[in-house]
């Protein structure tokens, strides 16, 4: 009966495989092939080689980068001290704040967009004169939903017995919140960071709206590459893409690792 049992259970991973296969694997298979590849499907490193050599292409990645920074940097210092008095049961005693904060992400991309800029214009902010600004403000909007989830979810996971410890010891405010509570909440950090600054650079609704055109991030460059069925050099921006993902997962990989707190030490 148990060796039934075991067989049986092998058989539930296969939707899970074929999932993967089609809709992952298969994916960035196709991806790497047209990236390396010409027109008429040989061997090809003419998209690398026009990519490298053209430097519009190479300061759009600049760019986004630097305004993926930027977002990720400004949407961490908001929701930084947001999701630390949040997490605090007596703040927040049946979880509605956090769900208020959280509710943006309910609503359309596009309309959260579009909204956003009709608000910003009447402030006298818009992409015909600010169109930086205008998009770092719609990307701090639209992102920071994101940012504050991550590190809420961590910031009620605080070992209270530690830092409270560290006060009777005689430690300072500043001195209890650098030593030991942003060690704690590192994880929450680096995923509200990651969940941030990828898809900011992978966006092009947001920058495209609120600029009015005048600001193209990778995103666009992909999407404007696939529009105009250059599937060859859309396809190598996007193993570029892809291969920054990979960079960043092995970079905070150690730090996306909850610290284990045995006997009131780590």
């Amino acid at each position: 009966m148990k060796r039934t049992l075991r067989f049986q259970r092998k058989y539930l991973c296969i939707p899970y495989v074929i999932f993967l296969i089609l809709f992952i694997l298969l994916p960035i298979l196709l991806i790497i092939f047209y990236a390396f590849t010409d027109k008429n499907g040989f061997f090809s490193v003419q998209a690398l080689v026009d990519f490298f050599s053209t430097t519009t292409k190479v300061s759009i990645l600049i760019n986004s980068v630097f305004i993926a920074l930027q977002t990720t940097i400004l949407c961490l210092i908001i929701a930084y001290p947001l999701a630390y008095f949040l997490a605090d049961k007596k703040i927040n005693r049946n979880g509605v704040l956090i769900t208020l904060f959280i509710m943006p992400m309910w609503i359309n991309f596009v309309l959260r967009t579009g909204a956003t800029r009709d608000l910003l214009t009447w402030l006298g902010i818009n992409g015909g004169r600010t169109p930086y600004l205008a998009t770092l403000i719609g990307m701090v909007y639209n992102y920071i939903p994101f940012t504050i989830l991550p590190l809420y979810t961590t910031m009620l996971k605080l070992d209270k017995s530690q830092i409270e410890a560290a006060s009777d010891l005689g430690a300072t405010p500043a001195q209890v919140f650098i030593k030991n509570i942003i060690p704690q909440s590192l994880p929450g950090v680096t995923s509200a960071a990651t969940m941030v600054f990828m898809p900011t650079m992978s966006s092009y609704v947001i920058s495209d709206t609120l600029s009015e055109g005048k600001i193209t991030l990778f995103g666009n460059s992909i999407y404007i590459s696939f529009s105009n069925s250059q599937w060859n050099t859309g396809s190598f921006l996007a193993l570029i893409m892809l291969i920054i993902i990979f960079l960043s997962m092995l970079a905070t990989r150690k730090f996306s690792r909850e610290p284990e707190v045995r006997g009131g030490t780590w």
